[in-house]
């Protein structure tokens, strides 16, 4: 195939990896890729090592007339069988690209939520009736994007974004730089801060095993450092075990370092990264229901699932971890295995190229 992929490939970090090895997959498999990306991409030389043609244009804004006429030059000057748009800034350039062009058109999304029909700019993405198919990257997310769009719903499917053992093998962090004691028992929160992401429920839930006397939390993240969070930081019981990171390129490994990792979600998460970082490092999570968490959290076996909004819930199995340390180390087992067998960047690339194939045939 013949497959033209439009994303942000800025810098090299743990971000865009699994979304990169998806680029370079397709390309070790024998497929002649293109890439349209930004200016100066770090990813570039690594690209054309490979043989992926990269051109650098990538769109200023939501409705891009320079990268829609960059793009609509590459479909002109041959035959593409995909164009594969990886977010919301790149999807609605590509759209209108392919208008008039045989290629199939296929979305990315990540995201549960924010998607209405009643909403026109969604009619720029996913809802763009140039748009053949979509990728989601959970089973919770396909559920969510199947009820809004008007067409192919059978056409937008599940693919996990699969990851590699091999990326986790870093000395895990140093937490004695935030004062915690080398014998903690640590949980670990890694965010960008927003109300989806529950942080007033966590440090709700922490403040109730204030009583475990060597437990701490580390928060990883921008935002976390203001109002109102730092005030219920400041009030909790356990105000002097809570460790504030602020942002780190090192996120993972601190989560190495750590006991558990907790994501106290209240809508929004497709499949969130940290917990798949997390399970890299044999780091078992406790996760909410919401969005595709549960899909790769099973109850008991590599981490715990809790409702939304229960800090109670997450109270009860930071305890109930805190006294099990045997079932942590077995379930750090199973975290791994499951990267290993089950949500591989091999498998993920497998199933994109038999989606695509499926789509042209």
């Amino acid at each position: 195939m013949k497959i033209l992929v439009v994303g942000d490939y800025a810098k090299i970090t743990n971000v865009s990896r699994p979304e990169v090895m998806i680029t370079i997959g397709f390309a070790k498999k024998g497929h002649d890729v293109t890439v349209f990306t930004r200016p100066n991409s770090e990813y570039t030389p690594m690209f054309e090592e490979l043989g992926i043609k990269v051109i650098e244009q990538y769109p200023t804004k939501k409705v891009c007339l320079k990268t829609i006429k960059a793009i609509r030059e590459e479909l002109s000057c041959a035959h593409y069988d995909i164009v594969y748009a990886l977010n919301s800034r790149t999807i609605p350039s590509a759209a209108f690209a392919c208008i008039g062009f045989p290629a199939k058109m296929i979305n990315y999304r990540g995201t549960t939520g924010g998607l209405y029909r009643h909403d026109p700019s969604a009619y720029l993405t996913h809802l763009h009736p140039r748009v053949d198919g979509i990728i989601c990257v959970s089973d919770a997310v396909t559920e969510d994007v199947r009820s809004k769009v008007w067409k192919n719903k059978d056409k937008v499917v599940t693919i996990y974004k699969g990851h590699d053992l091999s990326w986790y093998q870093s000395v895990p962090g140093n937490l004695s730089e935030f004062g915690i004691p080398e014998d903690a028992f640590v949980a670990i929160a890694v965010a960008t801060i927003r109300p989806s992401k529950g942080l007033s429920i966590l440090i709700e839930a922490v403040s109730k095993v204030a009583h475990l006397d060597n437990f701490h939390l580390l928060l990883v993240g921008s935002g976390m450092d203001k109002d109102p969070y730092l005030s219920a930081i400041k009030n909790s019981p356990l105000a002097g075990r809570i460790h504030l990171a602020g942002y780190r390129y090192d996120a993972p490994e601190l989560s190495a370092a750590s006991d558990i990792l907790i994501q106290a979600s209240i809508s929004g998460e497709g499949l969130p990264r940290a917990v798949m970082e997390a399970m890299g490092y044999g780091t078992p999570s406790i996760v909410t229901e919401t969005g595709g968490s549960k899909e790769v959290v099973i109850e008991g076996i590599n981490g715990c699932v809790v409702p939304v909004k229960d800090a109670q819930a997450i109270a009860d199995k930071i305890e109930y971890l805190y006294n099990n340390k045997d079932l942590v180390q077995d379930m750090s087992k199973v975290c791994k295995h499951k990267i290993e067998t089950e949500f591989t960047s091999e498998r993920t690339v497998l199933e994109h190229i038999a989606y695509f194939d499926k789509m042209i045939s």
